[in-house]
Formats: structure tokens, C-alpha cells, sequence
């Protein structure tokens, strides 16, 4: 696979897992852990002496309300070490919750570092650094297939096998599954970069992005 399709699944592929949580395990929230992006700023806002670093992280509206604790944090921070961590924790947890707030989460408090994210997250954020986005698409990509071929495999069996009313109910039950994921993947891989859905043909009536139930 040579790197322009590597691109095109990556817009695809990494699109439909951010939006839509098809796997085993729960999606994670990258943002609250103390090795997360948001607790890097404001270590490094803390440090600086600019709130700047971290204003990004938040609605335009709350920005009154970082900068208010940053500056309670940085008055704090002079007192000594003790009041130093104690008023770090505070930006921190202030910091995270109001971005949390900002993207309709709630806050759960501030995770320790080091807790397993699963492989994506962390190659997303590797692919950023390097510039190298093939690890993370081949991961994704092979997920997301892995998860279509074995629901089609199973509605598959189950509609042969289905030659009474409850073998029926099963396949009924597979095939929603399989349907489904497979609409979902269409609706995340079609938005834009930006939340907009982009145009494109639709089999049979209806418009790119609607929820149909089965």
C-alpha cells in the first residue's frame, strides 16, 4: 500500500474510530491523564509564567476563568513546595474540567500517569510527532475490517441457518448488528475534518448521514 492510500484510509478509517466506538473496549479519555496533552500545557504554562500555553484547551468564554486560576496558582506556588504541588493540582484539575465542561464531558478527576491507553492513542500521538501516520492507519484500518468481515461472516451463517422462527430472531438480531456498524462507518468516514458531512452517492433514498433504523 503506497502512501497516498495510506493518507486516504487514514481520513477514513481514523475519522470512523474517533467518532464511533466499534471495539471490545471503552473508548478512553486521552485529555484527563497527568501525562495527557492538556496536564503537558499547563505544566509547561506553570512554568513559563504564560498562561497562553493552555488557553487553547479551552471555549473562547472560559478563558476568564483559566486565566483567574492560573493567577491563583502562580500567587500559591510562591509559598513552598508543598503549596507549590498543591496549587499545580489545582490548575490541573480546574484546567481539565473546564475542557472536559467545553467538550460536552464530564470530569472524572485527573488520572495517573502511565495507565494503558490502548495502541491507537498512542500512535496517534507518535504519528504527529514523527510524521509518520502508516503505523496508525495499517492498526485501524485492520481493526475496523476485522470487525466488518467477522459481522458479515456471522449474519451470513446466521441468515442460512435461520429455518425457523427463533434461528429467524438471530439472524434478524446479526444482521441489525452488521447493518449498523456498517452505516456507521459510512457516516464517520463521510464527515468532514471540520463535523461537516461531505456529499456523496447514497444507495436507495435518504441522505448521507441519516440514522436509519432496521
Amino acid at each position: 500500500m503506497n502512501t497516498r492510500r495510506l493518507l486516504m484510509h487514514a481520513a477514513v478509517f481514523c475519522c470512523f474510530f474517533a467518532a464511533v466506538p466499534l471495539l471490545s473496549s471503552p473508548v478512553l479519555a486521552h485529555c484527563d491523564g497527568m501525562d495527557g496533552p492538556v496536564v503537558t500545557a499547563a505544566k509547561q504554562a506553570l512554568e513559563k509564567g504564560d498562561v497562553n500555553l493552555v488557553l487553547q484547551w479551552v471555549q473562547p468564554a472560559d478563558e476568564p476563568a483559566i486565566q483567574q486560576a492560573f493567577q491563583h496558582a502562580l500567587a500559591v506556588r510562591k509559598l513552598g513546595p508543598e503549596a507549590q504541588e498543591l496549587a499545580d493540582t489545582y490548575f490541573f484539575e480546574t484546567l481539565v474540567r473546564v475542557h472536559r465542561a467545553g467538550e460536552g464531558a464530564p470530569y472524572t478527576g485527573l488520572a495517573p500517569a502511565g495507565r494503558d491507553l490502548g495502541p491507537a492513542i498512542p500512535l496517534a500521538d507518535k504519528a504527529l510527532e514523527t510524521g509518520k501516520i502508516e503505523p496508525l492507519v495499517e492498526l485501524i484500518t485492520h481493526a475496523m475490517q476485522t470487525g466488518l468481515v467477522e459481522r458479515f461472516e456471522h449474519t451470513r451463517k446466521a441468515k442460512a441457518a435461520a429455518t425457523n422462527v427463533a434461528a429467524g430472531r438471530e439472524f434478524v438480531h446479526a444482521y441489525v448488528e452488521f447493518v449498523h456498524y456498517a452505516e456507521r462507518a459510512y457516516e464517520a468516514a463521510t464527515q468532514g475534518a471540520v463535523g461537516h458531512a461531505v456529499v456523496a452517492p447514497h444507495a436507495g433514498e435518504g441522505h448521507a448521514g441519516e440514522a436509519h433504523e432496521h
